[in-house]
């Protein structure tokens, strides 16, 4: 039986940065990943320049595109942009190429990969963890990350985060071309999509374009519309692969660790709730697991608390005003398109949120008063 300081349950974006940060300090990692390969990610692929603190390695090559303005369209019409300020604040990135250069360079630093694999069973015996794999391999380690995605049975399985999960509803495809999209905006696309919105946010030579629905368990099964979505972003073409997944979004302050166990990223049910926002409570879960995995090995704390406590107060706090947005903007979406983006000013603070300068703390009792007051 091999033993290692940290094992993570998932490779993707939250499982290898968190392996890059604790294999760089020298720690023993394995990344246990169900899938064989990288297959295209289904994400919009936005991120925050100011993230990059988050990320302990240059990830410049894995930019597709800098983006410079945020449009803003209720069916097809009625365009609001805002200016983005600032040098680059919102990147796109093709997520599977982000993933791949994290995970390749935590190799570098020793992280070991098993792929593909499924983990049947885990249980805990003389305060280590064991992890039982389909073929009878057995593995042990002193600490335990569940990175598994929206899809989590781990989290569940170890009481971490909400005993009953919210999930968005949403379809991600990527077409060729940038269709009527200007390379360097991204849009959002109010309307069509009920309780919920559509995106279209530009690679180098493709769009990822994006529907979802956010409250109401909404499903997004009338094709008619939806090729009407499509067509409205500037493609005819309408043969295209559908990926369909629910994202498991924040639904309240819970519990993100137990005894040297913890959920990073979608498996902690961090993502935005309004804005379907991903990588950026990838990364901020990430780093601050592995630095109360780090502190607990250096015996500077004894138990993994902090970790919760840190991410309910850096992520939390400002997604309590995204989901009580979202709960008002989407079910009065042409009231909250009036007033909740066409305002002077909304279109701007919609974008410094993308960009990570303001959080919806910062804006949301005004925004939902307004709302409130006039739907």
């Amino acid at each position: 039986m091999k033993e290692f300081d940290i094992i993570i349950i998932g490779g993707g974006l939250s499982g290898s940065s968190t392996a890059l940060y604790l294999s760089k300090k020298g720690y023993s990692v394995l990344i246990i990943e169900k899938e064989t390969v990288q297959n295209i990610k289904p994400c919009a692929g936005g991120m925050a320049s100011s993230m990059k603190k988050f990320i302990p390695l240059d990830i410049e090559k894995v930019i597709e595109n800098k983006i410079r303005n945020v449009e803003f369209t209720w069916k097809a019409s009625d365009h609001v942009i805002a200016d983005l300020s600032g040098e680059s604040p919102f990147w796109i990135i093709k997520r599977e190429k982000l993933d791949l250069l994290l995970l390749d360079e935590a190799v570098k630093y020793g992280t070991e990969i098993l792929r593909p694999a499924k983990v049947e069973t885990i249980s805990k015996e003389n305060e280590k963890w064991t992890i039982n794999i389909r073929n009878k391999c057995k593995y042990r380690s002193e600490f335990l990350v569940i990175a598994d995605g929206s899809q989590s049975h781990w989290a569940g399985y170890f009481n971490l985060g909400p005993k009953q999960p919210k999930f968005a509803n949403t379809i991600a495809l990527r077409l060729k071309g940038l269709g009527n999209i200007p390379k360097n905006s991204v849009r959002f696309e109010f309307g069509f999509v009920k309780n919920g919105f559509a995106w279209g946010f530009p690679l180098k030579e493709s769009v990822n374009i994006g529907l979802g629905t956010f409250i109401n368990n909404s499903l997004l099964d009338n094709e008619e519309i939806n090729n009407k979505i499509i067509k409205s972003f500037g493609f005819e073409d309408l043969s295209f692969k559908v990926i369909k997944k629910k994202l498991r979004i924040w639904n309240g302050f819970h519990k993100l660790n137990g005894d040297k166990v913890l959920a990073v990223g979608d498996a902690a049910s961090l993502c935005d709730p309004f804005l379907a926002e991903g990588i950026r409570p990838a990364l901020i879960s990430s780093f601050y697991a592995a630095e109360s995995i780090d502190q607990y090995l250096s015996q500077r704390i004894d138990n993994l608390n902090n970790y919760s406590k840190t991410i309910n107060n850096e992520w939390g706090k400002s997604m309590v005003w995204g989901r009580r947005i979202a709960q008002v903007f989407y079910r009065f979406p042409k009231t909250g398109y009036q007033l909740g983006v066409k305002r002077k000013t909304a279109p701007k603070r919609i974008a410094q949120i993308l960009s990570g300068e303001m959080s919806y703390e910062d804006i949301a009792k005004r925004v939902i008063k307004r709302l409130l007051t006039r739907s």
